[in-house]
């Protein structure tokens, strides 16, 4: 078996130091990543909200109106029943 010498050990660990290096930046970068769309989702989570409440206030409007012609209809309809002067 071949014999090995300190500065041997002392390359492979100098390796592995650079490897480790790469190793830390990529998950750097991986960290980054995450974090940019973790904020990019929550800013559509917003615009969704906001989405989601325009339309409640849209729909809230139409049973209003709804509601309006209804009672509109109703009258119109009573009116043809009852007499004329």
């Amino acid at each position: 078996m071949a014999e090995i010498s300190s500065d041997l050990m002392y390359e492979l660990l100098k390796k592995l130091h650079q490897r480790f290096d790469k190793v830390d930046t990529a998950i750097s970068d991986l960290r980054a990543d995450n974090l940019n769309l973790r904020g990019q989702v929550h800013v559509l989570q917003g615009d969704v909200n906001n989405l989601r409440v325009s339309l409640g206030h849209i729909e809230n409007r139409l049973d209003r109106i709804e509601n309006r012609l209804e009672l509109r209809e109703f009258q119109e309809a009573q009116a043809r029943f009852e007499p004329q002067p």
